[in-house]
């Protein structure tokens, strides 16, 4: 079978928003070419970057559209739908559009991008960045973390297949896979959630990607303590109140 030709570049950083759109290329076996992000440099929000995604984050990505024209992409849902509505036409990892399945992907999707997401982001910020510890902050976005947790556990455990949706990998899973995987929430109670966490590692293209644009640590966090993770963020989290101070100031 010819390769497929795309003029796909990504422009990512090692995040769990990040790697979804690089597992999902690896899993389609698209051509593509890569720009790291340095996200501690601000790259993100230099104007040749603002021109690709006006909201300064990762990932984004552009290509050559169906007219022969450029075209932009950002947001990871969006870059996602774009990739298999274009691209996928086997679907490896995808559904025909308007099959329920289809729309099934779709609520999962956008499960991921207004709940797992935000919620566990927040988790971490609170228990990981913040300059003080508040537990009220902790304790409400882990809790809700949990309960997204235990929401894709029992889905999980209703599948036949082990994905979240019908009889294969699809961009539900590859979407939520880098939030649960650098999760501050042990997964010894969800059963499902931890080895469906394996399964998808054990897909090539996936296990590829996640290491797409530097290799992907997250996972060896499993099994750190408390204090091996808060002395891991330290570094990073001078940088991350020196963003929000920036990010006040426009």
């Amino acid at each position: 079978m010819a390769e497929t030709k795309s003029d796909i570049h990504l422009y990512t950083a090692q995040t769990p928003n990040g790697i979804k759109v690089s597992m999902l290329l690896e899993e389609l076996g698209l051509p593509y070419k890569v720009t790291a992000i340095e996200l501690s440099q601000n790259t993100q929000k230099e104007p040749w970057f603002l021109e690709i995604n006006p909201n300064g984050r990762i990932p984004a990505l552009t290509d050559t559209f169906t007219d022969g024209s450029p075209i932009r992409l950002f947001e990871s849902g969006s870059i996602m739908q774009y990739l298999v509505d274009r691209y996928d036409t086997e679907h490896k990892v995808s559904y025909p559009r308007g099959s329920r399945e289809y729309w099934e992907v779709n609520n999962w999707l956008f499960w991921q991008m207004g709940g797992l997401g935000p919620m566990q982001g927040q988790a971490n910020h609170f228990a990981r960045y913040a300059p003080e510890k508040i537990q009220y902050g902790i304790d409400r976005y882990q809790n809700e973390t949990r309960r997204l947790y235990r929401v894709l556990d029992t889905q999980l455990s209703k599948s036949t297949s082990g994905y979240i949706v019908g009889d294969k990998c699809t961009i539900a899973d590859i979407s939520c896979w880098g939030w649960v995987a650098a999760g501050c929430i042990s997964l010894d109670e969800f059963p499902h959630l931890s080895a469906w966490i394996d399964k998808i590692v054990a897909r090539p293209g996936s296990e590829k990607g996640r290491h797409v644009p530097k290799p992907h640590t997250a996972l060896e966090n499993r099994h750190k303590t408390e204090a091996e993770l808060d002395k891991a963020a330290a570094a990073t989290r001078a940088w991350v109140q020196e963003g929000m101070k920036g990010d006040a100031k426009k």
